[in-house]
C-alpha cells in the first residue's frame, strides 16, 4: 500500500472533518474533469451486489479502457486469500463492512502481501472522520463511502495516478549486451513477455535499435510506425499519440518498433529519448527498453536513468573485460541504485572455450541471475515462427529461467505465506506509530 499521509481525498473536495452529508469523502464528480486511467492492473474485492454492479459499470467507462479490472466477491479475507500466492496488482479495491477494529486487522494482513508500489482503495459503510484519517495515515490510498457512483470511483483512481506531484508510474528495465551479437534482445524480448504474462501487467517494449532492431520480427508485427516517429515528432508526442503508434502484441504487452532501415542515419543527442521514455513511463507500470550494443551520450544517458539494468554477455575474455568497465562505470555513477542483474547467455557452445558464468560474475562482484545454455535449435525455432521461448516450449528450463528474470526485475516480492514483504513491515511500523 503507498504510503500517502497528504492523501486528504479527490481535488477539489471539502476537507473530510467538515463532510457530514452521509455521501462519503468524495463529494460530487463531474465526469468532464475525470482523466484517462494509465494502463494499470486492478483488482475489486466486493461484498455487495450494489458495488460489483458499480465496478462493472465503471469498467466499461472510455476512460478505464487502457486498465485491466478483475472483480471477484468477498471482500478482505478474498483478497488476503488471493494475494498470499500470486502478485498484487497496481490497485486494489477492497469493500468493507462492520466494526473499525475488525476492518483495521484485517488491512494489516493484506499489507502482509502486497508489494511496494501498491495503492489501494478501501469502500466503507462507516463515515468517520477519525477512521478515514486512521486509514490514510496506515498506508490506504483512498477511502470511499458506500454507495458509490461510477464517477466517484473513477474520479478516485483517476487522481491516484494522474496527479503531476506523484511519481511516475512506470519502472524502465534496459537490457544491454556488453558485445555485440550476445544475444540481448532476444533475452529482453523474452524477459518482457515472461513479465506481461507472470503478472498480467501492462509491459510496453521500446526497440532503440533504430537502424537494425529485431523486436518487430521477435514478436511477429510490422507496424507503419514506432520509436522514430515518437522522437522525431516532440512537440506532438504525449500519451494519446504514443497510443497510436504502440503495436499490441497480446493482451498486456505492447511494442514500439524500430524501424529497421538504412534509408536515413540516425544521429541522436544525448537528451533524444528522454521524452518518449517519461511518457512512456507516465502510462505504463513496466518499460523494456533495448538498449543497442554502442556507446554514445544517449545510450550512456538511457543506461544512467534506468530503473534496473540488466547486462548480457557471454563467457569469454572479451565479454568479460566489456563487462567489467560497464559495472565498474555504474558503480561510480549511480552509487545508490541496485547493482546491474547480469544474464549469462550461449553458455556451453561445444568445443569453445569458455569462463565459468560464477567466475565471471564474481569477477564482476556480481550473481548470475540467469546461465542461458546454447541451444541453437530451440532459439532459432523460435525466432523464425516469430514467438517467445515461452510459447514455444513453456516447460522447457531455460522458459523458467526467463520467468525467473522477470521476478527479478519486475520489484514485486515472490509471494509467499511465510514472509512478510518490506512493504507489510512498513505498514506495521506505521500502524504502531499511530497506536
Amino acid at each position: 500500500m503507498n504510503v500517502d499521509s497528504d492523501a486528504m481525498g479527490m481535488s477539489g473536495n471539502p476537507d473530510p472533518s467538515t463532510d457530514h452529508g452521509g455521501n462519503g469523502y468524495s463529494g460530487s464528480v463531474d465526469a468532464k474533469d475525470v482523466a484517462m486511467i494509465p494502463r494499470i492492473t486492478v483488482q475489486s474485492f466486493c461484498l455487495s451486489e450494489s458495488t460489483m454492479h458499480t465496478v462493472e459499470a465503471a469498467t466499461e467507462d472510455r476512460r478505464m479502457l487502457k486498465a485491466h479490472m478483475k472483480i471477484e466477491m468477498g471482500g478482505i479475507p478474498v483478497a488476503i486469500s488471493t494475494f498470499e500466492q500470486a502478485p498484487t496488482p497496481n490497485l486494489i479495491i477492497v469493500e468493507t463492512s462492520g466494526a473499525r477494529e475488525d476492518l483495521l486487522q484485517s488491512l494489516d494482513r493484506l499489507a502482509e502481501y502486497c508489494d511496494a508500489g501498491t495503492k489501494v482503495i478501501v469502500i466503507g459503510d462507516v463515515n468517520d472522520v477519525t477512521l478515514y484519517r486512521e486509514l490514510i495515515t496506515r498506508g490506504v490510498s483512498e477511502y470511499l463511502i458506500a454507495p458509490v457512483s461510477i464517477f466517484q470511483l473513477i474520479g478516485a483512481i483517476s487522481n491516484l495516478y494522474n496527479d503531476p506531484e506523484a511519481e511516475p508510474l512506470g519502472r524502465t528495465v534496459a537490457f544491454y549486451g556488453v558485445k555485440g551479437g550476445c544475444g540481448a534482445s532476444t533475452v529482453a524480448h523474452n524477459g518482457a513477455w515472461c513479465l506481461a504474462r507472470k503478472f498480467d501487467s501492462e509491459v510496453l517494449v521500446a526497440d532503440l535499435d533504430l537502424p537494425f532492431g529485431t523486436a518487430g520480427l521477435d514478436y511477429n508485427q510490422d507496424p507503419l510506425q514506432g520509436v522514430f516517429e515518437a522522437i522525431s515528432s516532440p512537440e506532438r508526442l504525449d500519451e494519446t499519440y504514443l497510443d497510436r503508434i504502440l503495436a499490441k502484441c497480446n493482451e498486456h504487452l505492447s511494442l514500439l518498433a524500430a524501424p529497421a532501415t538504412l534509408e536515413r542515419t540516425y544521429d541522436h543527442n544525448e537528451k533524444t529519448f528522454d521524452q518518449l521514455i517519461d511518457t512512456m513511463r507516465l502510462s505504463t507500470p513496466h518499460v523494456v527498453l533495448d538498449v543497442p550494443h554502442t556507446w554514445n551520450s544517449w545510450v550512456k544517458n538511457t543506461l544512467l536513468n534506468a530503473d534496473e539494468i540488466v547486462l548480457v554477455a557471454e563467457p569469454d575474455l572479451a565479454n568479460l573485460r566489456n563487462a567489467k568497465n560497464m559495472v565498474d562505470l555504474l558503480k561510480q555513477l549511480r552509487p545508490n541504485d541496485r547493482p546491474p542483474h547480469l544474464v549469462m547467455n550461449k553458455v556451453n557452445v561445444p568445443k569453445r572455450p569458455e569462463i565459468k558464468p560464477d567466475e565471471f560474475a564474481s569477477a564482476l562482484g556480481l550473481d548470475v541471475q540467469a546461465a542461458i545454455a546454447f541451444e541453437p535449435q530451440l532459439f532459432g525455432t523460435a525466432a523464425n515462427n516469430g514467438q517467445m521461448i515461452g510459447e514455444l516450449d513453456g516447460k522447457h528450463a531455460i522458459a523458467r529461467m526467463f520467468e525467473d528474470l522477470a521476478q527479478s526485475v519486475s520489484g514485486k516480492a515472490q509471494p509467499t505465506k511465510s514472509s512478510r514483504s518490506p512493504l507489510g513491515e512498513l505498514f506495521s511500523k506505521l500502524k504502531r506509530k499511530a497506536g
